[in-house]
């Protein structure tokens, strides 16, 4: 393409115009982890922020910039609408903030905490409180068969322990 048909100023500002990270419309609850995640998050990001704003000539530090303060933007956001909740250290129950060990159909355990959606980490096993596993888990007891329904197909799981 001609030179001639690109804007000096577009190219100044390629990469800075990102969209905001959606923000989920269910309630914003954390366990006491997740709401230490945010804050951490938040002063990690603005200590980021304030070591790339002097540099306005480096085009590369603008970029990154912005990714910082969007991300800012919505970690902030998180913050301002966290809802703590501690668990009711109900062992006979699954609530938020639960660790749920099941059994699968052919025997095998598998355990997932139920934690806020920031907090959520598969490689961690925590998973989202709306996620369909943790919906499937919530309110029930341990000897209890719920119905995980995955893309994949559903998986019968039964509830061998509960803790906090």
């Amino acid at each position: 393409m001609s030179r001639g048909f690109v804007k000096e100023d577009d190219l100044e500002h390629a990469g800075t115009d990102l969209p905001e990270r959606p923000i989920s419309a269910l309630p914003n609850y954390v366990t006491s982890n997740g709401l230490m995640q945010l804050e951490q998050n938040a002063m990690a990001l603005s200590a980021e922020r304030l070591s790339l704003v002097n540099l306005k000539d480096d085009q590369a530090a603008m970029q990154k910039l912005a990714v910082i303060e969007r991300d800012l933007r919505y970690v902030s956001a998180r913050l301002k609408t966290a809802i703590l909740s501690t668990p009711l250290l109900n062992n006979y129950m699954v609530l938020f903030g639960a660790t749920v060990t099941v059994e699968d159909d052919v025997g095998e355990p598998h355990s997932f905490t139920i934690v806020g959606d920031d907090e959520a980490d598969m490689k961690l096993n925590k998973v989202s409180w709306g996620s369909p596993i943790a919906k499937a888990l919530i309110k029930q007891k341990v000897g209890d068969i719920v119905v995980w329904s995955r893309p994949v197909g559903n998986m019968t799981l039964e509830i061998i322990k509960i803790s906090y």
